[in-house]
């Protein structure tokens, strides 16, 4: 699930606040929680519990169909390169294919032949083929080094680490990964396609029948499903380790995997850290985020266009600020820390009673406490001037891009900061000349409520504020910069990453202009954060999770980092407070709860084909496995290896599952399998892709 599809159920917000019971995060998994790495999945545990056959090789294909979008999770479905994800993992791609005559989101895109696939402008797919330990090369990069000079050390030898695996080859990604809070760190190397195109996406409206009053909830009855294809030297990549599709749906209790990768989760940071998100940044984020969402409601209020052009982004940031409803729920539940701060004191026990250990440890959760102190001086700064700087901005972040990649390329490549090799600096290239749809109204919205937002939080009398503003209001420079700017177009964008800071100043474009004004005391800022926040957390965090290898064993799964892992579990409904919720809907129910009006109104084609199709099949379900933002869209899979859904979403009780999962009550939502082939067959009439997927 990406955070912009996670959302929180309106008719159960009351439930949010009794989310979590006992979550373990410290000592080993038990139940099916779990996001585990291919090279550390407890193999023995799921066949002894399941009565499965899993082996190395299973895994190895498994690992070999898995595959990474942006933000996203999907997997290979055909020997033809066909690709299995969500719908609101593509929406961003329909909506760019879309214009105000040929609207894609409301209506589908169902070509009729491969040949009118289109491109998603900007996508890219990779799959993982390596994983290789480099702890021992990270470690030693950073030792005896503080600050800012520590995280310097450490962010060029995994940039050296990654250049020495995959050199300039545009074909393959390779990325030095943290595991554990830095107790371990891996080399994940994939093969990495760049045409990646748009094979079917149903209506928006039956991808998310419901809408917000059913997200976050179970039942659903919601298509959100798509195909993608990937494409090579114009032609259909040919991919024939794939995952075999079964169009029949799952029984309760059966054996559910999910190969895909979880975005971001935070089970193992310390009692202090936590306090620091649920008092300060969970908080301010979230005022940002409601207001934002007023906005954009606002502006998709104007007019129909206006309306098309929203959807997706307003979509985004309802979905991410209930998401932290759900965290801060979490944090603030005295039942759930109590929990925590047990298994913390349990964990410091044990070290304190082993002499050795505490001589090695030492005291890093009182470190920790140390740098919260910094952290809640800059974070204010530190969000607006550098890490949430331009409000969502494309535009923005084209110049910030250009005008640093600018800088760094006047410096000998040794000598440059990482993520500025010349390697990194053409693929930047490459990325500033994809055509790209953008709206001049939101790229004006985005920027005046950032500028606004700064000089509300950090004050009129802040010096960076009266640097950035003058004498103009956030509202006439935001319009001026986005009127102005000549960053929509692709090929100035190109002849401006080639430019010199003289160049670029003198090229008149004000966006660039503007950047290139404050991008030092933006790095200023962000300078002072790695020194007093990074780089002493990044130093206490890999002795904490040295201090659990030796409490617990290394029978541990790391947190989240959207890197591949695998969950296991099963189909399985829930009980809360005397209500039972089944394991699964059946297509009937869609008839049953439309009610002819928004979010409830059916999708026309789904209306019309009412006669068609069999209302028997199953169409969404739930299982116990342990997922997190970034999984939408990963193949569901059973004790056979084949496909019989895709993930897309949680229950409400997940929404603290970025700090701890409670296996009687954190659910996946499923789209099956058994549902899409029905749709493809009695609703959409696609008998290409019914026989491309091996379906009769």
């Amino acid at each position: 699930m990406t955070l912009r599809r996670l959302g929180l159920s309106a008719s159960l917000s009351a439930l949010a606040f009794g989310l979590m019971a006992s979550p373990v995060v410290n000592g080993p998994a038990r139940a099916d929680e779990g996001m585990w790495t291919f090279d550390n999945f407890p193999i023995a545990t799921v066949n002894q519990k399941y009565g499965s056959n899993i082996d190395q090789a299973f895994l190895d294909r498994l690992r070999e169909t898995a595959v990474r979008l942006q933000g996203c999770s999907a997997s290979l479905v055909s020997p033809e390169g066909l690709v299995l994800t969500n719908h609101h993992c593509v929406i961003s791609c329909v909506q760019d294919l879309s214009t105000p005559e040929n609207d894609y989101v409301q209506a589908g895109w169902m070509p009729a032949s491969r040949e009118e696939e289109r491109q998603c402008p900007g996508q890219t797919a990779e799959i993982l083929t390596e994983i290789t330990d480099v702890t021992d090369r990270i470690l030693g990069a950073g030792e005896g080094l503080e600050g800012q000079a520590f995280t310097q050390a450490r962010a060029t030898e995994q940039q050296a680490i990654q250049q020495e695996n995959c050199g300039d080859d545009p074909k393959l990604t390779c990325q030095v990964i943290s595991f554990y809070r830095g107790g371990r760190y891996a080399l994940y190397k994939f093969r990495k396609y760049e045409d990646v195109r748009l094979a079917f996406a149903p209506e928006f409206q039956a991808a998310f029948f419901g809408g917000d009053p059913d997200n976050f909830n179970f039942p659903r009855y919601a298509l959100d499903g798509a195909f993608l294809r990937l494409y090579e030297d114009g032609q259909p990549v040919a991919t024939p380790t794939h995952l075999t599709w079964n169009a029949e749906a799952p029984a309760e209790g059966d054996l559910t995997l999910v190969a895909g990768n979880p975005g971001s989760t935070s089970r193992l940071l310390t009692i202090s850290q936590l306090e620091t998100l649920r008092d300060q940044q969970i908080p301010i984020s979230q005022l940002q985020r409601s207001e934002l969402r007023g906005r954009l409601i606002a502006y998709s209020n104007t007019s129909e266009e206006a309306k098309r052009v929203a959807l997706d982004p307003l979509f985004g940031i309802e979905n991410s600020y209930k998401v932290f409803v759900g965290q801060q729920a979490a944090l603030t539940d005295e039942a759930f820390m109590a929990t925590k701060r047990e298994q913390e004191a349990d964990l410091r026990a044990r070290v304190a009673a082993d002499p050795a250990l505490q001589q090695r440890i030492g005291d890093p959760w009182s470190e920790l406490e140390q740098v919260q102190q910094a952290s809640e001086e800059l974070y204010l700064p530190y969000r607006q001037l550098e890490s949430a700087a331009g409000g969502g901005s494309t535009l923005y972040a084209y110049a910030k891009a250009i005008v640093r990649a600018s800088k760094e390329r006047a410096k000998p490549e040794g000598e440059r900061r990482p993520g500025y090799s010349d390697a990194a600096i053409a693929a930047l290239g490459s990325r500033l000349q994809t055509e790209v749809p953008i709206s001049a109204d939101l790229e004006e919205l985005y920027l005046a409520f950032w500028l606004s937002k700064t000089r509300e939080w950090l004050t009129v009398d802040n010096p960076q504020v009266k640097a950035m503003l003058g004498a103009e209001s956030p509202e006439a420079l935001a319009e001026r910069l986005a009127t102005g700017t000549r960053l929509a177009d692709p090929a100035f964008r190109a002849q401006a990453l080639d430019m010199t800071p003289e160049q670029l100043q003198a090229s008149g474009d004000p966006l660039l202009q503007f950047v290139l004004a404050n991008d030092d005391a933006a790095r200023e800022v962000g300078g002072q954060w790695d020194e007093r926040v990074s780089a002493p957390t990044a130093r206490a965090a890999e002795r904490v999770a040295q201090a659990r290898f030796a409490a617990y064993g290394d029978q541990l799964y790391p947190d989240a980092t959207f890197s591949l892992r695998l969950s296991y579990g099963a189909v399985q409904g829930w009980e809360y407070r005397g209500v039972t919720v089944p394991h699964s809907t059946q297509i009937g129910g869609l008839y049953e709860r439309a009610t002819g009006s928004e979010p409830f109104n059916l999708a026309p084609m789904w209306a019309a084909a009412e006669d068609r199709v069999n209302k028997d099949v199953v169409f969404d379900y739930v299982t116990t496995n342990d997922i997190i933002g970034g999984n939408s869209g990963s193949p569901v899979i059973n004790a056979e290896g084949e496909v019989i859904g895709a993930a897309f979403d949680g229950n409400i009780h997940s929404l603290g599952g970025a700090f701890g999962y409670d296996g009687t009550l954190n659910r996946t939502v499923v789209v099956s399998t058994a549902a899409i082939t029905e749709a493809l067959r009695n609703v959409y009439n696609q008998p290409r892709l019914l026989e491309e997927l091996g379906v009769e």
